[in-house]
C-alpha cells in the first residue's frame, strides 16, 4: 500500500516543490551556478573505448580521402598547399574562447567538406572534390590524433577529451 504522503503515479516525478537556488537551472560558468565551463567539457567527453572508436573513424576517414585524392585529386602541391587551411579557424580564439570554439568547430565539422564533395561530384566540379578530399584528410588526420571538436571552455577541452598533460591518452 501507498504511503499517505507520496504522491500518486506520474505526479511523484512531477513536483511542485521549488528546486534549490544554487546550481540548478542555471548555465553552465554562469554566476550562481555549482558546475564550471572546464569541468563541464570534462565530464561530456568521450572516454575509453569510446574515445578509441572515434579516433579509429578519424583514421578511417584520414585513410579513404587519402586514396580517394590520390585517385581523384589536384596534385599533391595542392594538396600540401591547403592541408592545413582549416587550422586558420584558430584565429577566432583571439576573440576569445566561445568564438574560437565556434569557428574551429565550423571548420573541423563533417558537414562542410561532405557538402563540399557532393557538390562537386554532381557539378562536376574537380576543384571542390579536390577541395572536399583535403579537407575530410585534414578532419581525420586531426581525430585519430585526439584533437577533437571544441567546447566554449577553451582550446584544450575536445570531445575526445582534455589535450596536453592533464590527460595523458
Amino acid at each position: 500500500m501507498a504511503e499517505l504522503d507520496s504522491p500518486p503515479g506520474f505526479a511523484h516525478f512531477v513536483s511542485l516543490r521549488q528546486p534549490p537556488a544554487r546550481g540548478r537551472h542555471l548555465w553552465t560558468g554562469e554566476a550562481g551556478s555549482t558546475v564550471s565551463l572546464e569541468r563541464a567539457a570534462e565530464q561530456a567527453a568521450a572516454a575509453g573505448g569510446v574515445r578509441a572508436l572515434l579516433r579509429l573513424e578519424g583514421a578511417v576517414v584520414l585513410g579513404v580521402a587519402l586514396a580517394a585524392y590520390a585517385q581523384f585529386g589536384a596534385g599533391w602541391g595542392v594538396f600540401a598547399l591547403w592541408l592545413l587551411a582549416p587550422d586558420l579557424s584558430l584565429l577566432g580564439y583571439v576573440a576569445g574562447a566561445r568564438v574560437g570554439a565556434a569557428l574551429y568547430n565550423a571548420a573541423h565539422s563533417y558537414a562542410g567538406p561532405v557538402l563540399l564533395l557532393a557538390f562537386g561530384v554532381l557539378a562536376a566540379t574537380p576543384w571542390a572534390v579536390a577541395g572536399g578530399l583535403i579537407w575530410l584528410t585534414h578532419i581525420g588526420l586531426d581525430r585519430a590524433l585526439g584533437y577533437g571538436l571544441k567546447y566554449a571552455a577553451g582550446f584544450a577541452f575536445t570531445h575526445l577529451g582534455r589535450i596536453g598533460r592533464a590527460d595523458p591518452w
